[in-house]
Formats: C-alpha cells, structure tokens, sequence
C-alpha cells in the first residue's frame, strides 16, 4: 500500500505521517491514495462546496471511483482530506494522543475510499468494526 502525503498547513506533520504509513503497512492491499493535510478554512471551504455543509469538519474522501461499476485492479483509490486543527482538537477532546487521531481519520477515511458507509446502524457498524480491526492490528488503542 502506498499513501502518499502532500502538507498544505504550516505544521510539521512528520511524525503523524509516520504513524499513518505503519498503520496501512498491515493492510495487504495493492493500492494508492492521497492524504492531504489541510486547516480549517480549506477543510470548510471543500466541505461546502462538496458536500453543502458550511463548517468545517475533520476528514473528507474523495473516491476516484465510487459507483458500482468500480474496478478492483484500479491502482489509485482517491484522496483523503484531513484538518489538523480539527484532529488536534479532537484528541483532546476524546482524551487519547495526536497520533491516535491522525490513525483513525486515516483509517477512516480509507474506508470511504473502500465503499465504505456509515449512513445507517447497520452500516456504521460495520465501518466502525472494520476501523477497530485496522487500528488494533498496527497497535493504535485509546
């Protein structure tokens, strides 16, 4: 799996992106995606446009393709947006450390580009199954 990082803040991300990078080493999959590191104007500003929500959020996936007519040899999965204002914030909110919440909105995000949904119990369920799998797998607990 190869993700690739593009930093659009002035923050140092190093250390996050190397927690991301050992997070997707334990997924088996053959594919590329984008992480773009954003700040809460850029994030608000995709999310309004996109999505018609006129705040910001945490993390936005973009699927290159995301119709039924997906094709499962496609290398590049698409890009994942998230806002390190918003992450920083909700570390510690939820009280567990940066790098936990950098892990999960990747992961999080990835799954979206996967098809994955949260829209309804049954699917939240699953999503958030397969998100607890990942993070647990490459040692990332609350």
């Amino acid at each position: 799996m190869k993700v690739n990082f593009f930093n659009q803040t002035n923050q140092n991300i190093r250390e996050y992106e190397k927690v991301i990078k050992n997070v997707f080493k334990t997924i088996e999959l053959k594919k590329e995606f984008n992480i773009i590191f954003v700040d809460l104007a850029e994030i608000q500003r995709i999310n309004k446009e996109f999505r018609h929500i006129d705040k910001p959020t945490d993390v936005i996936s973009f699927a290159l393709c995301d119709d039924e007519e997906y094709d499962k040899n496609q290398k590049e999965l698409g890009d994942i947006f998230i806002c390190i204002e918003k992450a920083f914030a909700q570390a510690a909110e939820y009280g567990h450390s940066k790098e936990r919440e950098f892990a999960f909105l990747a992961v999080h995000g990835y799954l979206h580009l996967c098809g994955f949904d949260h829209q309804t119990k049954e699917e939240e369920k699953i999503m958030f199954e397969k998100q607890d799998e990942i993070l647990n797998k490459a040692g990332i607990t609350r």
